[in-house]
């Protein structure tokens, strides 16, 4: 709301840190349901004191490349046609795989908001070293 700083005062400064301040908490209360992406911060533990950051694009990715390939928790998989839509109702009542998204050898990932440089490079980087030939 200030086109310069003559116009800046304390009241408007207030008023930017708590919209900014309730944007992270919105954002945190977006990931409250999942259970493996919830949170992008690390505490640490007794034996390594440091806290640490690992991004949820990382997080996700590593997922998908998961060479152990457990049946991922916060990822879906969504029916696109007859086929897949025939499968999935004849899981209820069979024991049917869901399809991993690291099966096949091409994969998008659509981020709303964007992606930095630096984040693209870690992802062709994660991939590159844990599922060669996807791309």
């Amino acid at each position: 709301g200030c086109d310069s700083s003559v116009n800046l005062t304390s009241q408007k400064a207030t008023d930017a840190v708590d919209d900014i301040f309730q944007s992270l908490r919105d954002i945190a209360r977006a990931r409250m349901h999942m259970k493996q992406f919830n949170s992008i911060h690390n505490a640490g533990s007794n034996t390594h004191q440091a806290a640490s950051y690992k991004p949820l694009l990382k997080q996700v990715v590593e997922e998908i490349c998961n060479p152990d390939r457990p049946d991922p928790v916060d990822i879906e998989h969504m029916s696109s046609g007859l086929t897949d839509l025939l499968k999935t109702g004849f899981s209820m009542f069979m024991k049917v795989n869901r399809p991993h998204p690291g099966d096949h050898p091409f994969l998008i990932i659509f981020m709303v908001g964007g992606v930095t440089v630096s984040e693209v490079k870690m992802v062709k980087d994660l991939v590159a070293t844990r599922k060669p030939g996807t791309q």
